[in-house]
């Protein structure tokens, strides 16, 4: 109950979710900044992820999930990465294409994105391998007590070796996800 009048409180504090919004919040989801979408729809910023417009609904992505966001020329370009497998205790991740959202009133989203993006790292490693390259990076899931470690390959790079190295630094670090019942 305290977690929905919390929720409530701070939704009508930022102005609240667009009308017709299409998503549905938890109910310890807080919205933090929205913009209307040139073309439609609205960027909703909470405490758990971002909403995208999809024509006539709208998407969660979770911040573990946004692998890039960035601010200029009035539009916010966003990487969503897709789980494609695991190593170990390891999520392998690949980055899907950029979606661009033209913004003329963009408020705090831009800064919030950014903040909440980059809070979610609590480190990064890059890492060479043959044909390529990959991205190590231990981060912070909204709800859950404990850090995930993501890799990222770039495309081309050898994915068996990633796997490998991916599964034996998971074991190193100790990666905690709890046991499901």
């Amino acid at each position: 109950m305290a977690g929905r009048l919390r929720g409530l409180i701070t939704r009508l504090a930022s102005g609240g979710l667009p009308e017709g919004f299409a998503g549905k919040l938890a109910a310890e989801e807080n919205v933090l900044a929205v913009a209307a979408v040139r073309g439609g729809g609205h960027l909703v910023a909470t405490s758990h992820g971002l909403w995208l417009p999809e024509g006539s609904t709208t998407r969660h992505v979770g911040w573990h999930l946004v692998s890039k966001a960035t601010w200029g020329s009035g539009a916010l370009a966003v990487v969503e990465a897709e789980q494609t497998g695991t190593a170990g205790e390891a999520v392998l991740l690949t980055d899907q294409p950029t979606r661009r959202f033209v913004l003329d009133e963009p408020g705090k989203v831009p800064q919030v994105v950014h903040a909440r993006v980059t809070g979610s790292i609590k480190s990064s490693h890059r890492r060479d391998f043959p044909g390529g390259g990959a991205w190590f990076v231990q981060r912070k899931i909204v709800g859950r007590d404990w850090v995930v470690l993501q890799v990222r390959a770039d495309r081309g790079t050898d994915l068996e070796a990633v796997r490998r190295v991916a599964a034996e630094v998971a074991e190193r670090i100790s990666v905690a996800r709890p046991k499901q019942p």
